[in-house]
């Protein structure tokens, strides 16, 4: 049985010279063991030897950790395999001579700065606006000293497994963040440190959303089905009733 396949890329390349389009290339005796960015590599190291100009993509640990990578292959952010990054994505899962489409995230709040690359500053904004605890607390208190049930703690993790990776918005119909926004209100108004600036917190983050030209909740769930850590649309629940309560004080 080969352990190596060959396939059809269609990349999409854009640049500040030109509106984008797709280009067609070649992607020969790929191993199966590689990821998909290391399928890139190879690729662009082609494209380098031929003088041409290699496909720019984002890429940080490649651990399926920093949020970095990111791109619609063949429809599906990140691709088709659940709850997995682009840099975790192995070409075991394609066979030999698939056409595949690489495309960037799209939507508004995304604009695309080269090829596969977007700037999603936009998300560092919404933190900047009250993703944080800001509590005067005096010295680092003993890890143990605030007893934390163990449901509250897990219910907090979940949330904070979000990566920022912007798949969410990428995957929504109408580029909405809410599935981003909720997990970051979540993991903090969950645990009682978080708790006294709770209302702040989702006004802030909500009204910076809106603002930064995201779009609405429409409860299509695709975020949900897409996000490589498995954010559950739970999140963007707690989000509304802590939105909710906001415009009360």
């Amino acid at each position: 049985m080969s352990r190596t396949i060959n396939l059809t890329l269609k990349v999409w390349r854009q640049n500040k010279a030109n509106p984008g389009g797709f280009e067609t290339y070649e992607a020969r005796s790929i191993s199966k063991d590689m990821s998909f960015l290391e399928m890139l590599d190879v690729v662009n190291e082609e494209l380098i030897v031929a003088g041409k100009e290699p496909i720019a993509f984002d890429h940080d640990c490649r651990e399926g950790i920093c949020g970095m990578c990111g791109s619609v292959v063949n429809g599906r952010a990140h691709g088709h395999m659940e709850k997995t990054t682009l840099c975790q994505l192995h070409m075991r899962h394609f066979s030999d001579g698939d056409t595949v489409s690489i495309e960037p995230w799209r939507a508004r709040a995304f604009p695309v700065i080269k090829d596969l690359v977007v700037d999603r500053s936009t998300l560092d904004e919404i933190i900047r606006a009250g993703g944080y605890v800001s509590v005067n607390t005096g010295g680092a208190p003993d890890a143990n000293a605030m007893p934390i049930p163990t449901e509250m703690a897990e219910k907090a993790f979940n949330a904070a497994a979000c990566i920022g990776c912007g798949a969410c918005v990428a995957a929504c119909p109408n580029a909405s963040a809410m599935l981003f926004v909720g997990a970051k209100i979540s993991h903090l108004s969950i645990l009682p440190q978080g708790r006294p600036e709770a209302a702040k917190r989702a006004w802030a983050m909500v009204t910076k959303m809106d603002k930064l030209g995201f779009g609405n909740c429409s409860n299509e769930t695709e975020c949900e089905a897409e996000c490589p850590k498995g954010i559950s649309i739970l999140e963007i629940a707690r989000m509304n009733r802590e939105f909710f309560k906001a415009a009360f004080f």
